[in-house]
Parts: structure tokens; C-alpha cells; sequence
């Protein structure tokens, strides 16, 4: 637990000092892929695996598409990841347009693969706008799927997190109050969703701290080079983009070695302000690429292992 003895002396560290020096490595990490939609794009991701497999996460996780639609592809990435990586791996599960009995089917399916970890999300019928439809026959919420998962297997879950609210919630409260639901619902922890001002995480978790909720929330960390796309997720979700983030990669659409610097140095300095906050598990969502992560991780002292195939043979 780090006091706040602890973090005003990192924080003059962080003052006095070169930001990066001397860093322990102290860090704990956790990375998100999404499923290939080809044989060549999995070959692409497993290269993005091997990289920051020796890195030693906590676990990765492997997200599913709306109504189940990478269902099968989900469930294979997870399984080799477990199989051939030997890594912990997490598979997302959605409460979209699914039966109670085909999330069993589903929850089931994974658990005889090996897989002990999932990350339950209500989900979102997939077209922006469109307000989430319960199955007939299915859960509501997502705390009624941790529920519901718990009764199927002894799963560990991890949940969502908004630190800048939930577009569909009726308010800050009320999201909050959604959290602890999930929490009390059986959930070992939450990962929140991206956001790009350590101050907006560090006042989630003073809110977090003054409902009770003592559950820890890794922040979701989105390494930015493509500005543009990047505002299309953040519209989706409710995340604010900085004003002074277009300003940094204006005029760098036709200069990708530069614009990976810059994103690069922009996130590095975002995650070490969290550190100096006193976080020490971060969640990135890779966008299955593996350089900006990795340098990032790089940058917060945390220096790689062999690879965990190489120690397996």
C-alpha cells in the first residue's frame, strides 16, 4: 500500500529528477487484444504476444464482439494464448443478445480450455446510439452476469470502470453505485475505461474511496497515435479528449515514425503522473500492437524475463 508519505516524496523525486530515473520497475501490467479476424492477423498478433509476453502480466485479456460475433475467434486466441504462451489470459463475455443458457454454454466452453479469468461486460448492441436491449432470456446487467457467472464456476471477474462516466448512466452517482453492484456481485476487481489526465483518475478514486469501495481499479491506458480514430472510440464511451492532444499531432498524418515518438513521450509522461499518484498496475489496450506499450513499460522500469515459451522447452 503506498502512503502518502510515499508519494510526496515521489512526487519531489519526479520534480528533481530526471522523470524516468532510477525507477524500480515496480509496476504491475496487464494487456488487451482483440481477436484477428485472419490466419495472417494472428500470426501479426501472436508477434505482438512474444513481445510483450516477457514483460510477465498479470494477465491479458481478449475482448468479444457484440452479440457474440467473435465468439469462436475469441475462444481460440485465449486458448492458444493459455496453450502455447502460458500466459494467465482473460476472455470477455457480454450480456448482448444472448441467453442465459448460451452464456453457460459459452462460460463453460472456456473454463474446460483452461481459462479462469473472465472480464464481464454488459456490452453494447454494436451500432453508436443504440441503447442496450436485455435478451429475453438473458442477464440485464453486468452484475447480474457476474452473478450468474459465479454460479457456473469458481471464475475470477473483472469488471468496467468509468472514471468519466458511463454514457448511458443516469449520473456520476448512480455509475458508481452500478460499480459496487458488480463488485458485491462476486467481481475481484475493475479495469477502468481510457481517459487522458491523471486528475480525472486520481478524483475517480478519492469517489470510489468516499462510496467504499476498496476493490482495485486498474486504469485503462490508451497509447495514442491515430488522433482520429482514437476520438471515435472516445465518442462511444464518454471519454474527453485534451484540446492539447490535436495540437501535439497536428501535421504528423504523413510522418508515422515521429507520430509513434510523440504518442510515446505523450503516454509515457501521463503514466509516470499516475505513478507518482501512487498506481502500480497499469491496463493498456494495445490495439494488438506491441511498441508503444512495451516502450512505455520499458520507460517505467520494468525491464523483460526470456520469454516464457523459451523457459517452457
Amino acid at each position: 500500500m503506498t502512503t502518502t508519505f510515499d508519494q510526496l516524496r515521489e512526487a519531489r523525486t519526479a520534480l528533481d529528477t530526471p522523470l524516468f530515473a532510477g525507477l524500480p520497475g515496480d509496476i504491475r501490467v496487464s494487456f488487451e487484444f482483440f481477436p484477428p479476424r485472419t490466419d495472417p492477423l494472428m500470426e501479426q498478433l501472436w508477434d505482438v504476444v512474444t513481445t510483450l509476453a516477457p514483460l510477465r502480466p498479470s494477465f491479458v485479456s481478449v475482448t468479444y464482439g457484440a452479440g457474440g460475433s467473435t465468439r469462436d475467434r475469441t475462444h481460440g486466441t485465449v486458448a492458444r494464448i493459455i496453450r502455447e504462451a502460458r500466459l494467465p489470459a482473460a476472455a470477455h463475455l457480454t450480456c448482448v443478445e444472448a441467453s442465459k443458457a448460451e452464456i453457460r454454454e459459452v462460460a463453460e466452453s472456456y473454463w474446460e480450455a483452461g481459462v479462469r479469468h473472465i472480464v464481464a461486460l454488459r456490452g453494447d448492441m454494436g451500432a453508436p446510439g443504440v441503447p442496450f436491449t436485455p435478451h429475453p432470456d438473458g442477464y440485464a446487467s453486468a452484475a447480474d452476469l457476474v452473478a450468474g457467472l459465479k454460479a457456473i464456476a469458481p471464475f475470477e471477474i473483472s469488471v468496467s470502470a468509468y472514471p468519466e462516466t458511463h454514457p448511458d448512466a443516469a449520473s456520476p452517482e448512480a455509475d458508481i453505485d452500478n460499480l459496487k453492484r458488480k463488485l458485491d456481485a462476486g467481481a475481484t476487481r475493475a479495469i477502468s475505461q481510457f481517459f487522458f489526465e491523471p486528475e480525472t483518475f486520481f478524483r475517480f478514486r478519492d469517489k470510489l474511496a468516499a462510496a467504499g469501495i476498496t476493490a482495485p481499479v486498474l486504469p485503462g491506458i490508451l497509447p495514442v497515435s491515430n488522433v482520429a480514430q482514437t476520438r471515435k472510440f472516445a465518442a462511444a464511451c464518454g471519454a474527453h479528449i485534451p484540446a492539447w492532444m490535436d495540437g501535439l499531432f497536428e501535421g504528423l498524418d504523413h510522418h508515422p515514425a515521429s507520430r509513434q515518438l510523440v504518442a510515446a513521450t505523450v503516454c509515457a509522461e501521463f503514466c509516470r503522473r499516475l505513478y507518482a499518484g501512487g498506481v502500480r498496475d497499469f491496463h493498456f489496450y494495445t490495439l494488438n500492437r506491441a511498441e508503444l506499450s512495451y516502450a512505455i513499460c520499458h520507460l517505467l522500469g520494468l525491464r523483460p524475463e526470456r520469454p516464457l515459451m523459451e523457459q517452457a522447452a
